[in-house]
């Protein structure tokens, strides 16, 4: 085949905005029971989350119409449905309520509300199988005040009864097998569960009530604990970062001691989580005899390990660049996956060969020779220190470029901002590529996945060092012939969108960008955010009282003027995180000083789109607006 020289940018693909919508859906939460497995899956077509069933090689979907799957608390949920004795209990995303759904017939009744109070939100399901209850974090808003504690709720009479309050904030909530000890993470404001946080236990009396609750851990203030997992032998685990890292350690007497191997695991320079900005992740789980099923931050990738009880490591699903979501039965392993040419899957392993079975998902859009894969890449950056990103070129095995001609690039800045990019199959990445763009999707340091001092690089440093490695990977890029300088464009969503704008104020090299519900205003923000990021802002800037001038130096209104070139923006109509009317200030105060402005609202969206109409609109808006700045 004769391929057809084009100029970059303006490649023509079959790969269109409306396939890379559809390709959007994803899965979450799996549970392993019932002699079965269970999921939620987020489809973009109609915008819902539902709970599906796997069971003896035959899959059905158990929400009914009119449900959908999701919980609000602080804003992001997570944990949205448990298993029960009978079936399972779920966060209906309309009402923020618990519903219960019964399995053991074959055609199911209709969910039944097991709470009914609107002026609470719930997420971390755990079920307790010695009372029937569900044990929950529980949000109250109340006259513009949020209060957080942890409750259990019985599945007999809808009765509730508080567990733990008094802190800022709870998660995790988990129970050993028979039921007699319960262990949660707390953290106070102006913490952020991935700055510090503390482990806490209590157990029952011969009464059958709660005992004193005990700090196991974290009350010095100085280290992130996450994902407390009691084992089968009642062994208590957390997740802490007091050595720099994510990684396991185990209650001994009343200390936390390190899980050691015999080479050397716990001296391993990798994280074993995420930021927790969501409730109910699972990236670790204790197995018999002292063994653990885990994943492994390296380099961006997100990895599988089994460890057995002698401290020897086998990896698992070594055709994924991104594991997550993990899940344990007698048979086997169970996570969800992601590679860089295949959409996200549910994987089942088997325990003994580790032979993979792909039960959802894992479709590949694009063939071979149309796919752009990453290439990680690192890159020198302020202070002399290092950052990192995922290179994709251009790929379309129909259009090659003109002669001596270098691709336009797109700079990808993830959200978070402490959360992390992968390389893993990008629809809208993918986007980019087919039409002739290269895209740099950047882990600038504040990211998570690098360890805690990478992680911690963000204090105070938000719109300073996320800009300067953005300008640095560009940098290193066109140094290697990889890139036009000249043509760059650098987008983000959210706290992405903001150091896309920061970049733009402060780089006049860049030839435009977009922000997809960006910050342009920390002040307004911090006005009206809610409590789980109230101190957020301060932790990244600093105190507005304090450094008002640092305030004003990285607020993009504020700064519009040293903006020369264009700007398209896209806004959900029912964004309670950035309103409406920040994004609306922004553009007009760039068309006041003639900047070339595009905004696009979309009124049904909130913070972060999820129909599939509007994420196609999007897209293809954006690709059309830099395709004008290229000619």
């Amino acid at each position: 085949m004769t391929k057809t020289a084009i100029p970059y940018g303006f490649w023509p693909s079959d790969w269109m905005a409306a396939d890379a919508a559809s390709a959007s859906c994803d899965f979450a939460e799996l549970r392993a029971g019932h002699d079965g497995l269970f999921w939620i899956q987020y489809d973009p077509a109609d915008a819902r989350s539902t709970l599906w069933y796997w069971r003896a090689d035959v899959l059905r979907c158990l929400t009914p119409s009119g449900f959908s799957l999701r919980s609000r608390v602080y804003e992001y949920g997570g944990g949205a449905f448990c298993l029960t004795d009978d079936g399972i209990a779920f966060v209906n995303e309309q009402d923020q309520q618990i519903y219960l759904q019964d399995l053991s017939t074959d055609a199911a009744a209709p969910p039944i509300a097991l709470t009914a109070n609107d002026a609470c939100r719930y997420g971390d399901l755990q079920f307790d199988t010695r009372h029937r209850a569900v044990l929950a974090v529980e949000e109250t808003a109340e006259e513009a005040r949020s209060e957080h504690r942890l409750v259990s709720v019985s599945l007999m009479d809808g009765s509730r009864s508080v567990l733990a309050e008094g802190s800022d904030f709870y998660s995790s909530p988990t129970l050993d097998t028979t039921g007699q000890r319960l262990a949660w993470i707390e953290w106070q404001r102006p913490e952020q569960p991935w700055t510090a946080t503390r482990l806490w236990t209590a157990e029952r009396t011969e009464s059958d009530c709660w005992g004193a609750p005990r700090c196991l851990a974290g009350a010095a203030g100085n280290e992130s604990l996450q994902q407390p997992r009691f084992a089968a032998d009642g062994a208590l685990y957390c997740l802490s970062d007091r050595e720099g890292w994510w990684q396991p350690w185990r209650m001994q007497g009343d200390s936390l001691v390190p899980v050691t191997d015999t080479a050397g695991f716990a001296q391993a320079r990798c994280d074993h989580a995420p930021a927790p900005w969501q409730l109910g992740t699972v990236s670790y789980l204790p197995l018999a005899d002292g063994a653990l099923l885990m994943t492994r931050m390296v380099d961006g990738y997100g990895l599988l390990f089994e460890q057995d009880s002698q401290g020897n490591e086998r990896q698992l699903a070594m055709a994924f660049s991104r594991c997550r979501q993990l899940a344990v039965d007698e048979r086997q392993f169970y996570c969800i996956a992601g590679s860089s040419d295949k959409t996200s899957a549910v994987l089942a392993l088997d325990r003994v060969t580790g032979v993979v079975e792909i039960l959802a998902g894992g479709e590949q859009p694009l063939a071979a020779d149309q796919l752009s894969r990453p290439q990680p890449f690192s890159f020198s950056t302020g202070h002399g220190e290092v950052a990192h990103a995922f290179f994709y070129p251009p790929s379309n095995a129909q259009c090659q470029s003109l002669p001596q001609e270098k691709p336009p690039l797109v700079v990808f800045m993830h959200g978070g901002p402490t959360s992390a990019s992968y390389p893993v199959f990008d629809p809208r990445i993918q986007y980019w590529t087919q039409r002739g763009f290269a895209v740099a999707d950047i882990n600038y340091r504040g990211s998570s996945g690098f360890g805690r001092a990478y992680r911690q690089r963000l204090r105070g440093e938000w719109g300073v060092v996320d800009v300067e490695d953005a300008c640095a990977a560009v940098q290193a890029l066109a140094t290697n012939g990889q890139i036009d300088p000249a043509r760059t464009f650098i987008r983000g969503s959210s706290a992405g969108g903001y150091s896309a704008l920061c970049a733009l104020a402060a780089n006049a090299d860049f030839s435009g960008g977009a922000s997809l519900y960006g910050v342009s205003d920390p002040l307004a923000l911090r006005r009206v955010t809610h409590k789980f990021e109230a101190d957020y802002l301060d932790w990244l800037i600093g105190d507005p009282a304090v450094d008002a001038e640092r305030y004003r130096q990285r607020t993009p209104l504020l700064n519009a003027g040293l903006i020369r070139v264009p700007v398209i923006f896209f806004q959900g109509g029912q964004d309670a995180v950035v309103l409406p009317e920040q994004t609306e200030s922004m553009v007009a105060a760039l068309r006041e000083r003639g900047v070339a402005v595009e905004y696009c609202l979309y009124p049904q969206e909130r913070h972060g789109f999820r129909q599939a109409a509007n994420l196609a609109d999007a897209l293809e808006r954006e690709c059309r607006f830099y395709q004008r700045l290229l000619r």
